[in-house]
This record gives structure tokens, C-alpha cells and sequence, in this order.
């Protein structure tokens, strides 16, 4: 791929080449929690409890992924400035820098999780009926943690490099052999939560080992080397420092799983877990899927362009990827408000889930049309590389707002106003981005003529 149609090109149909595959994939990637939801929902010998399970287990996968996202966004948007500036030595040195810490993160995750196992699922408030579903599923998650941070930084490596396909494809093996790998686990050889642990890791793998392939292989732009892998602190430092905001959102959403499990069990019980994990699956479905997608698709375009200091390209791009999102937003809202029903009973039959469930969904998502519009402005920061302003976007709608409306909201409304806070803090949460946005693309042009 010849980098400078990242400078010429035509923006509109850029982005969708960027941001399409990068849909498909996180689409894909979804699949991996979503499907073993729905194998381990309609498992007679699992059910609601194997929904708690992963429910329970589900911050931990989060810490999981914000630390591989961080290395990956963090070396990825390294590289795509640098070669922007065409230093493609520099460029040379962030991907190589951001494998290997992609392995040393990884490793590092994989022993302490281990060690840590049981007293973790009981702080995150597993109960003893749950604690069999979620140790079963967790423990040997963590085996595959080198091969999901391999994979992630491999993805944003590829679409950085201008090979978006890549990364999709790589995420549709690991999706679709975790597919086959789970009615093989769990419907022929009843192996339980054990087996949809097996079927995710064992499609990270061959995800991984895809990556691998093309980042030392000949169809890159700059291809990694055992010598650019060499750690240097600069470089390491430089890529933890930018990936840092990912790393936050991440985090944020796994201190608001643990916050929502205790308020959920202690206002709704062993039910209003199984329900949570239905929610967070739409939220994969619609947040980490076509939105987080489109914003892989616009950081690429944005940095590269932002390091040419072709400033009205970048502006252009957040144009188009605030209108995306939001179209997205209002097709996923008008999804879950009509057809909330036959989205639980994906998942689950009991009456009990479903009864709780349609008012938790409808209520959750009600400001689902303006989360697009926060994502992108958010990632935008991300993809100059102004880590503060990011950094407190990333952290603002989960950490700052939401969590206090929760424990506010559940104890004057019980149940109920933990659902009714998540709306009130995506609408505050998009009234101070776009302010925020707003004032940065005013200052642009005078930041570019000094």
C-alpha cells in the first residue's frame, strides 16, 4: 500500500475503507462474548448462573483488553504520526516496541490473574453459587492473555500500515473458530463454562498467529523486525503515555461493571446479573462493534494526516465520523426500543430474566443516538495525541458521572434508578464533549501557523 493516498485521497471514501473492515472486525469480535452468552444462556446445566458467571468475570476481561488496547492504540497512533512526518525509522521502532510489550503485558496479566484467582471473582462480589461458573470460565480465559494482546496490537498495527482487511480477517478467524469451537465444547462434549473458555482462547490463537504472519511477512508498509523489538524506554514510554486514554475507557468500563455487579446483586440478585450480561452484550453488539470500529477506521486518518499538518482532512474525517455514529446510534436505538423481547430470548427463556430485561434495556439505551458523537470527539483527541483532554473524555461519561448517579440513584430508587442513570450521564457526558471539541477546532488553524 502506498501511504501518500492517505494524504490524497478523496476522505469520504478513505474513512469508509478504513472504517468498514474495521466494523466488520469488531463486529466479529464481538461475537466471541456474545456467542458463549448464547451457548452458555441455553445450556440446560448452566443457564442464569452461567450468565452470572461471565457477568462476574467480565471486569476482569475488560483490564484484559484496556491493556492491550492501550499498546495497540498507543504504538499504532505513534507509527501513523511518525510516518505522516515520513520518519519511518521512528515508525519502524513504535510497532516493533508495541509487540513486545504486547508480550510482556500479556505474560504479565496471565501469571498475576492466575495467582490472584479466587479472592478477585469474590471482590467483585461473585456469590457461592456463582463462584463454580466464573472460576471455571476465568481461569483458563487468562491462558489466552498473550494472544489477545498479541492480536489487538497486530489489528491496529495492520490498519495503521493501511491494510484494514487484515485486521478484519483476523478477527473473523478467531471469531468463527470460536463458534465452531463452542458447539463442539459445550453441545458434543458438555464441557461447560470450561468449554466456552476453551472455544474463545482457541480462536485468539489462530488470531494471533495470523498477525504474526503478516506484521513479519513482505505485504506491509514497514515490517516488524527482531531488532525494532528491541525495548527502548523512550519508545515504550512514548506508547504507554498515547495509549493511556484507550487504556482509561477500558478500565472505566471494568470499574463500572464492578460497581453496577454489587449494586445489581445487592438491589436485584442473581437475576439482575443475568440481565447486566445481556445488556453488556448489546453494548458490544453496538458500542464496541460499529462505533468502536469507526473510530479505528478515523484514527489512522486522523494522525497521519494531523502529522502532515493537513489540518482540513482532519477535520473532514471527524465530520464524517460524528455523522456515522450517529446514524448508527439511531438504527441500534430503534433496534433495541421495538424488538427488546426477541433480543433477550437470544440469550435466555426465563420469564423472570425477560420481565426485568425489557425495561433495563430500554431505559439503558434510551441516549444511544448522541454516544456516537462523544466516542469519535473523544477518540479524536486520542489520535492527536493530547492524552489529558482524552484521557478525561474517557473517563468522564463512566467514571466521573455515571458511577456517582448509580450509587446515588440505587439508593433513593432502588433497581430501577440504576438503570435511569445511565442515560442522564450519556446525555451530561455529550454536552461537555462537544463543548470541549468545539473550542479545539476553533484553535486549530492558529496552532498550525505558529
Amino acid at each position: 500500500m502506498n501511504d501518500e493516498r492517505m494524504r490524497t485521497k478523496n476522505i469520504l471514501p478513505l474513512l469508509i475503507e478504513f472504517s468498514i473492515p474495521a466494523i466488520i472486525g469488531m463486529m466479529v469480535n464481538a461475537i466471541y462474548n456474545i456467542v458463549d452468552r448464547i451457548f452458555i444462556g441455553n445450556a440446560p446445566e448452566l443457564g442464569v448462573l452461567g450468565l452470572a458467571g461471565i457477568s462476574i468475570a467480565y471486569p476482569v476481561t475488560l483490564v484484559l483488553l484496556a491493556i492491550a488496547t492501550m499498546i495497540g492504540v498507543g504504538s499504532a497512533t505513534r507509527f501513523s504520526i511518525a510516518l505522516g512526518s515520513q520518519k519511518k525509522d521512528e515508525a519502524s521502532q513504535y510497532m516493533g516496541n508495541g509487540l513486545t510489550l504486547a508480550i510482556i503485558f500479556g505474560s504479565l496479566f496471565l501469571f498475576l490473574g492466575n495467582l490472584f484467582l479466587e479472592p478477585l471473582l469474590k471482590f467483585l462480589g461473585s456469590s457461592d453459587a456463582v463462584m463454580p461458573y466464573a472460576k471455571s470460565y476465568l481461569s483458563i480465559i487468562l491462558y489466552g492473555a498473550i494472544f489477545q494482546c498479541v492480536t489487538l496490537a497486530g489489528n491496529n498495527f495492520s490498519r495503521a500500515q493501511g491494510n484494514p482487511k487484515n485486521s478484519m480477517i483476523s478477527q473473523l478467524i478467531g471469531a468463527i473458530f470460536n463458534i465452531i469451537f463452542d458447539y463442539i465444547f459445550i453441545v458434543l462434549f458438555h464441557m461447560g463454562m470450561a468449554g466456552a473458555a476453551l472455544a474463545t482462547i482457541g480462536g485468539q490463537l489462530l488470531s494471533a498467529i495470523w498477525q504474526l504472519v503478516f506484521l513479519f511477512g513482505k505485504r506491509t508498509i514497514i515490517r516488524i523486525t527482531f531488532q525494532s523489538m528491541i525495548l527502548k524506554l523512550c519508545y515504550a514510554l512514548d506508547i504507554i503515555r498515547t495509549g493511556i486514554p484507550a487504556f482509561l475507557l477500558q478500565i472505566a468500563s471494568s470499574i463500572l461493571n464492578f460497581v453496577l455487579n454489587a449494586t445489581l446483586s445487592k438491589h436485584g440478585g442473581d437475576v439482575a446479573l443475568s440481565v447486566i450480561g445481556i445488556i453488556m452484550s448489546v453494548y458490544t453488539i453496538v458500542l464496541m462493534g460499529p462505533m468502536t470500529g469507526l473510530t479505528q477506521g478515523q484514527q489512522p486518518l486522523i494522525s497521519y494526516n494531523y502529522g502532515a499538518k493537513l489540518i482540513d482532512r482532519v477535520k473532514e474525517t471527524l465530520k464524517y465520523s460524528i455523522i456515522g455514529a450517529t446514524m448508527i446510534g439511531v438504527i441500534g436505538f430503534i433496534a433495541v426500543q421495538f424488538f427488546t423481547v426477541q433480543i433477550i430470548q437470544l440469550f435466555n427463556n426465563d420469564e423472570k430474566v425477560i420481565s426485568l430485561g425489557v425495561d433495563a434495556l430500554r431505559i439503558w439505551y434510551m441516549a444511544l443516538p448522541i454516544i456516537g458523537a462523544q466516542m469519535m470527539c473523544a477518540n479524536y483527541f486520542q489520535a492527536i495525541g493530547k492524552v489529558s483532554i482524552s484521557s478525561f473524555l474517557n473517563l468522564l461519561r463512566h467514571i466521573i458521572i455515571l458511577i456517582p448517579l448509580v450509587l446515588i440513584f440505587s439508593h433513593f430508587f432502588g433497581l430501577y434508578g440504576i438503570f435511569y442513570a445511565v442515560p442522564i450521564a450519556d446525555i451530561l457526558a455529550f454536552i461537555i464533549t462537544i463543548i470541549l471539541i468545539v473550542r479545539e477546532l476553533k484553535n486549530i488553524p492558529s496552532q498550525e501557523n505558529k
